[in-house]
């Protein structure tokens, strides 16, 4: 898929119910310039062939979309950090597949959880890089993976700058060039980086663990649950306990130009409505002060 030059690179993640060509129109229909897809339902195992057909169609509307940029997130059944042998081939497989899948379709990137390493930290950091690595090797080319920051719940790796850095540098070095991030400001806020009261102080600790140069998208979500909670719960922009200015920031920081920017919050009674009312506050967020 190419990449247009645009105001924003700001959108949603939406459905693809109907056929993954499906989502470029629900895109325009919020204002999106860029938006996140599953390519296949992400609480199932169930590995669905993608037509010639859908393929087709979907870099067919790519072409006459005004969406700029495309990032497909991986399912949520899968765990490459996992020391369950039957567990692991499932998630190289489905991971493998998705891979596949977005290479057929042009997306370049996949954004990818970590995984849970559920015995020992250090070993699950090094399955969860193995497994990537067996990933990429199957499916050569330029998809790239964006590893997720998250909230740290239980044994979920990634929750730190430093052990998302670690988990890149765990991956063989002829594939790490196809290693980026995804950063959740949820997942932040949960995880105890303070954007409410210390915004240059986290970011100066992104800077010196990772460097800007290998963030390639940004979830925008607040959160429902308090700071440090390690829960994921994501509320409407600036009506959650981050609350708007992190938001606002964000939207006026040069570093973060760009960078492409996807909300996930809630869909309240349709697909449109909440997401088109997102977009437009963050907007406003990026004219500055009122």
């Amino acid at each position: 898929m190419h990449q247009r030059r645009v105001a924003d690179l700001l959108g949603a993640h939406v459905s693809t119910q109907g056929g993954v060509h499906k989502a470029l129109a629900r895109g325009k229909a919020i204002g999106a310039t860029a938006i996140q897809v599953f390519t296949k339902t992400p609480n199932q195992w169930r590995e669905p062939a993608l037509s010639e057909e859908s393929r087709t169609a979907f870099r067919r509307e790519c072409d006459r979309s005004e969406i700029a940029r495309i990032v497909a997130h991986d399912s949520y059944l899968i765990n490459l950090a996992t020391p369950d042998p039957v567990l692991s081939a499932r998630s190289v497989e489905s991971f493998t597949n998705e891979l596949r899948r977005c290479d057929l379709l042009g997306i370049p990137a996949v954004v990818s959880h970590p995984g849970n390493f559920i015995d020992d930290r250090e070993a699950g950091i090094g399955r969860n890089a193995a497994a990537i690595t067996r990933c990429l090797q199957a499916v050569p080319g330029e998809v790239m993976v964006l590893l997720e920051s998250t909230a740290g719940s239980g044994t979920s790796l990634g929750a730190t700058f430093e052990e998302l850095a670690a988990l890149r540098e765990s991956v063989d070095e002829s594939l790490r060039h196809r290693i980026a991030f995804c950063v959740d400001t949820c997942h932040l806020h949960a995880a105890g980086y303070d954007l409410v009261g210390d915004y240059d102080g986290v970011w100066r600790r992104w800077k010196q663990a990772i460097g800007f140069g290998l963030l390639r998208c940004i979830h925008l979500n607040d959160s429902k649950t308090p700071f440090g909670s390690r829960r994921d719960r994501h509320e409407l922009i600036g009506e959650g306990s981050l609350g708007p200015e992190p938001f606002r920031r964000i939207m006026c920081d040069p570093r973060f130009r760009k960078v492409m920017k996807v909300i996930e919050t809630p869909k309240g009674d349709d697909e449109v409505t909440c997401d088109r009312r997102m977009l437009r506050r963050l907007r406003a967020y990026a004219r500055g002060p009122r």
